[in-house]
């Protein structure tokens, strides 16, 4: 099992930037990703890294405006968050994982004002 830890999460002014950090112990695992939840909708991918911090995917709705990177392979994972409209309001969840994303953190909430 993975142990993931969220950080950086709280509220800020619509464009303004957070950057959210995972730090991961435990097993090792291939990729980490970073979800998001809203109130009354699904949980959505948004970002994901390799083990090594090589290979990076994002989702259409971020692309540009979210980065996620790693400096190691012990390094914890950075979402950097620019931008940032109300609709990014949300529980930001990171997950880790070897096939499927079998561990998640237990969330930190992101709330931007209008």
């Amino acid at each position: 099992q993975v142990q993931l830890a969220e950080s950086g999460g709280g509220l800020v002014q619509a464009g303004g930037s957070l950057r959210l950090s995972c730090a991961a112990s435990g097993r090792s695992f291939s990729y980490m990703g970073w979800f998001r939840q809203a109130p009354g909708k699904e949980r959505e991918f948004l970002a994901g890294i390799t083990w090594s911090g090589d290979r990076t995917n994002y989702a259409d709705s971020v692309k540009g405006r979210f980065t996620i990177s790693r400096n190691n392979a012990k390094a914890p994972v950075y979402l950097q968050m620019t931008s940032l409209k109300p609709e990014d309001t949300a529980v930001y969840y990171c997950a880790a994982g070897t096939g499927t994303y079998d561990d998640w953190g237990q969330g930190t909430q992101v709330t931007v004002s209008s």
